[in-house]
């Protein structure tokens, strides 16, 4: 979807159009219809980055089977399982609203985009193997994971994911799994959605735009966009601004010349896949299987095979693989994206990220330099009967991982996300690693409270932002028999 339509001096202007965006931009015409949005796209086409069905997994992520959450074993051989019930409670805000999205005429056709998947979580070795026996127990004990089901037994796991046994040795294993997990087209939903808002009076969407001025005025924010294709520049004006342009945020906010921006870093990490569209293969397996980070990897880059249905068609898909890059977009981007994000306000903050994190370091140079038997040698921990013939290897995407000023002496590479917010409310940015699914019900409502209190508190019905409640035994329950599913 290309568009090119525009209003002057809108009440919000919004830059980047994945799902941020275009939840956020959905939530404010419907919370207030009398809004008027404008929306800058730097790509010809909508949520082509990050929020991109081969840019992601897909996952949620909701917490279920996503070992990062659950790191380790406490003293007393128990499994903080916290981490993962608030990062489920944010999802299920999600899955509420796209639900409601569908009802109300908003989106059709939900299949296109979410889809239920088996969530899976896989260890092997002995002390693995009790880690995960300890981590259901915490997890099974709370409603929000009741059903989760633990095996050792090799029968019943090759029932649940034959590929995971296919040509496996003799070594302990065990699975957890869920079948209330999906399978999200992250692009394909705010694609439907800002299909949507472009139909609504008073909003405008421009793709092949890249802003190249934001400034504060007296008012609100000066907006300059440029018109990729024809050389055009168009000024605007507006009293709220939300940056969720993924790895171009970081560039937008030091434009900004707000103080919340000084001392932000960022550094990019390529992504690969490998992936397989052989029917007889990909016809085994339907579930998303998540194992324990590798050594040194960031938590972005826990290794899974997954059950992936774009644009109507099932395929597998692993990885992630890193990769080197100077870029923070991947269509879009610029090898001189690194070097000209560096200022005197973040240099040190950088060399000292740099310096404490040599083992990242390290495990890029290993990933860039891998051979594909070095990746199918990973693969095989999942899938030990992989063969090369049947995966091919793809890019992911970019991932910029977020680095403030206050980072420099403990070596803090942020892999969540964050919102930086100025003081008087009138811009917000999301940075981050994977903006796209971590917390999307979370940073939209925590994005929407700090920009518009004035409407946070409305609800017209959507259930997505009823957050006060911490218990949504009710709703949980209320949303396994509704949600938008086929």
């Amino acid at each position: 979807m290309a568009s090119s339509t525009h209003i002057e001096y809108p009440d919000v202007i919004l830059i980047g159009s994945g799902v941020m965006s275009a939840n956020l931009a959905a939530l404010l015409k419907r919370l207030d219809p009398g809004i008027r949005i404008q929306l800058y796209e730097v790509t010809d086409g909508l949520a082509q980055e990050s929020s991109d069905g081969w840019n992601n997994a897909g996952t949620g992520h909701a917490g279920i089977c996503e070992l990062s959450y659950t790191p380790k074993r406490e003293a007393d051989g128990s499994v903080n399982v916290s981490k993962a019930i608030e990062i489920f409670e944010q999802f299920e805000y999600s899955k509420q609203f796209w639900s409601y999205t569908v009802a109300s005429g908003m989106t059709e056709r939900p299949k296109e985009f979410i889809n239920p998947v088996q969530h899976i979580s896989f260890v092997h070795g002995e002390s693995q193997v009790a880690f995960l026996k300890a981590r259901h127990a915490g997890m099974a004990a709370h409603h929000f994971f009741r059903e989760m089901e633990y095996s050792t037994d090799r029968a019943i796991i090759a029932g649940w994911a034959p590929l995971l046994l296919e040509g496996r040795g003799d070594v302990s294993i065990a699975t957890t799994k869920m079948d209330a997990g999906t399978d999200v087209n992250f692009g394909e939903i705010s694609r439907k959605l800002l299909n949507w808002l472009d139909q609504q009076e008073g909003c405008g969407i421009a793709s092949g735009h890249r802003v190249v001025g934001l400034k504060k005025s007296s008012t609100g924010w000066d907006v300059r966009a440029k018109n990729l294709a024809t050389g055009e520049v168009r000024e605007n004006r507006t009293k709220f601004v939300f940056v969720g342009a993924g790895g171009g945020s970081l560039s937008l906010l030091q434009k900004s010349g707000i103080p919340e921006a000084k001392g932000l870093g960022g550094f990019p990490i390529g992504g690969q896949w490998l992936i397989c569209d052989n029917p007889e293969i990909v016809s085994q397996h339907q579930a998303k299987v998540y194992g324990q980070a590798l050594a040194a990897a960031p938590t972005m880059a826990v290794p899974h095979l997954d059950t992936r249905i774009l644009d109507g068609k099932k395929t597998l898909l692993f990885g992630p693989f890193a990769a080197w890059t100077t870029k923070f977009l991947h269509k879009k981007g610029s090898i001189t994206d690194l070097p000209f994000s560096v200022r005197p306000d973040n240099l040190a903050t950088l060399l000292n990220i740099g310096i404490r994190n040599l083992d990242l370091v390290r495990y890029l140079v290993q990933q860039g330099t891998q051979s594909t038997a070095d990746r199918m040698e990973v693969l095989r921990i999942f899938y030990p009967a992989a063969q090369a013939k049947d995966w091919k290897l793809i890019d992911a995407g970019i991932r910029v991982q977020a680095i403030k000023k206050t980072d420099g002496q403990a070596g803090i590479v942020h892999y969540g996300t964050e919102v930086i917010t100025n003081t008087n409310h009138s811009i917000s940015a999301l940075l981050g690693a994977s903006p796209r699914c971590l917390g999307l019900g979370e940073h939209r409502a925590r994005s929407h409270k700090k920009m518009f209190p004035a409407t946070a508190g409305q609800q017209r019905g959507t259930s997505a932002d009823e957050g006060d409640d911490p218990d949504l035994r009710r709703r949980h329950q209320a949303i396994q028999e509704r949600r938008a599913l086929p």
